[in-house]
């Protein structure tokens, strides 16, 4: 028996404004949607065009307030070829939330708070 990832899954408030941010943050795009026959929910499948895995945002109708993520340290964590310009266009955005020199990495806050980690392709 063999196990694979197939998508990690967030959930969020404004999906408009997630997927506007996935996209401009990260270059996402995406890949399949599927909505409840009741209307309760969406699930929206995003790809980065190179890899199989698949981040997975959910939104629910009937959540009427933004997610309280508490003490959450859950993060997912994204390689980039040019780090240097993805930093910048991170702080030109203004999401760039924690800066870790040292080890070379910086963290990027979605519109829900998620914590989104950045890590030189090398």
């Amino acid at each position: 028996m063999k196990f694979t990832f197939a998508h990690n899954n967030l959930n969020v408030y404004d999906l408009e404004k997630s997927l506007n941010f996935y996209k401009e943050a990260l270059g996402l795009e995406v890949s399949s949607t599927k909505e409840a026959d009741d209307g309760s929910f969406t699930l929206v499948y995003l790809g980065d065009g190179t890899t199989p895995h698949l981040l997975e945002l959910t939104w629910l109708r009937d959540m009427d307030r933004p997610y309280e993520l508490g003490d959450n340290e859950i993060h997912l964590a994204f390689r980039v070829t040019d780090f240097d310009a993805a930093l910048k266009k991170h702080k030109e955005m203004g999401c760039v939330c924690f800066e870790n020199p040292e080890m070379g990495i910086y963290f990027i806050e979605d519109p829900d708070g998620y914590w989104l980690e950045i890590v030189p392709e090398k």
